[in-house]
């Protein structure tokens, strides 16, 4: 293992701006630095797709491009390099949680879409006023009615937009509708 000494002359030599020392520096705090990756993804999920090698190269790869990067010591470096991996870390479960909510979806103009159709024969405004009504009883039944009635998803879509189960929202929405046809029809 490198000295603190050998490694904050590189640190300090490579902040003047000379590229070498750099190149001298990696191999120092190389496996340390791939340490400290395995340490934070052992807390991630299991099947976390980014590993500490991709890890290590990523935060080498910001720290050489950012210029601000004013490290002091070796142990400054190595505070640097942790948060720096945190805040890849946590970028990258964005994306793979906005990927999982549709992110990379084709978007479409809404002129585009055809319009839903409806059954002549439905109160429109009797559904509102009962929806209303079972939004004060079951938010979630209201929201899935929402979702399934006016929006148009199906099951698994209403599930991942309502933050809940595909069991759950079948069971809420056979209930909702239960109550909402009870209530058009005054039924008590």
């Amino acid at each position: 293992m490198a000295t603190n000494q050998n490694v904050t002359q590189l640190l300090v030599q490579w902040k003047n701006g000379d590229e070498a020392a750099l190149d001298q520096l990696v191999p120092l705090v190389y496996q340390e630095l791939r340490t400290l990756a395995r340490s934070y993804l052992r807390r991630e999920r299991r099947d976390h797709t980014l590993q500490a090698t991709a890890l290590v190269h990523e935060l080498f790869i910001r720290l050489v491009t950012d210029g601000g990067v004013n490290v002091q010591d070796r142990s400054h470096f190595f505070g640097i390099a942790a948060r720096a991996m945190r805040q890849i870390l946590v970028a990258h479960a964005r994306r793979h949680r906005a990927a999982k909510r549709g992110g990379g979806q084709e978007t479409v103009d809404l002129d585009d879409v055809p319009e839903p159709s409806v059954k002549a024969d439905v109160d429109l405004t009797g559904l509102d006023a009962a929806l209303s009504a079972l939004a004060d009883v079951d938010p979630l039944q209201a929201k899935i009615v929402e979702l399934r009635v006016f929006g148009g998803y199906t099951i698994e879509e209403t599930a991942e937009l309502a933050g809940c189960s595909h069991a759950t929202v079948s069971r809420e929405w056979q209930l909702a509708r239960i109550w909402l046809y009870r209530e058009m029809r005054g039924i008590t």
